[in-house]
């Protein structure tokens, strides 16, 4: 068991720590994402770029990796609930070994796992995400409060059993975004702004 654990954790934090943003501006627009706004990988910080598509790419990659990787845990490592693998995943994206531990906020991956580990759960959360972002037009504002309703939603929807593994993922978004709080506080947090698209 002990050995499971470790490689469903070590599976979950490869998945996690692939750089789909990065990648994805090398590949299609020749730029380090790391140099450009916030020097943050995720979909923000790409659409800032200009690129749109690669954006949009970039948030379902993201999200997708760490779906993927909890749904094949439930596959390999039956005996386990797929928790294990979903902080490995999330903590891959936040903390990727290959770019010195300087990743993502986690938001997109985390909405992943949710969706794999209970997709009422997760489609309730994207659901918040998409409404709170539409309304208040700040991608960080989106995201913490879909973070503070994710453990809400576990309670009520079906998934209590994850309840403390969804409120720790939470919590680790907000520790990423402490930053964006100092701004959203002092009414400094940027707002979404859509440039033409580059591609």
């Amino acid at each position: 068991m002990i050995l499971e654990i470790i490689l469903s954790f070590l599976m979950g934090y490869l998945f996690g720590a692939i750089p789909f943003g990065l990648l994805l501006c090398f590949l299609f627009g020749g730029e380090d994402i790391r140099k450009i706004g916030s020097g943050n990988i995720g979909a923000t910080n790409v659409l800032r770029t200009g690129h749109k598509g690669l954006a949009i790419a970039t948030l379902i990659l993201d999200g997708a990796k760490g779906a993927i990787a909890v749904l094949l845990a439930f596959y390999v490592f039956k005996d386990l609930d797929g928790s294990i693998v979903a902080i490995g995943a999330v903590l891959g994206h936040v903390f990727p070994v290959w770019l010195k531990f300087k990743g993502g906020k986690g938001v997109a991956t985390t909405l992943g796992v949710l969706l794999a580990l209970s997709w009422p759960v997760g489609v309730a959360s994207c659901i918040t995400w998409l409404i709170s972002a539409f309304l208040f037009r700040i991608s960080s504002l989106a995201a913490l409060i879909a973070m503070v309703s994710a453990p809400v939603f576990s309670v009520l929807l079906g998934g209590s059993q994850y309840v403390f593994i969804i409120g720790f993922l939470a919590l680790l978004v907000f520790i990423r975004h402490h930053e964006n709080i100092k701004r959203l506080l002092n009414g400094e947090e940027a707002q979404i702004k859509l440039k033409k698209d580059k591609i």
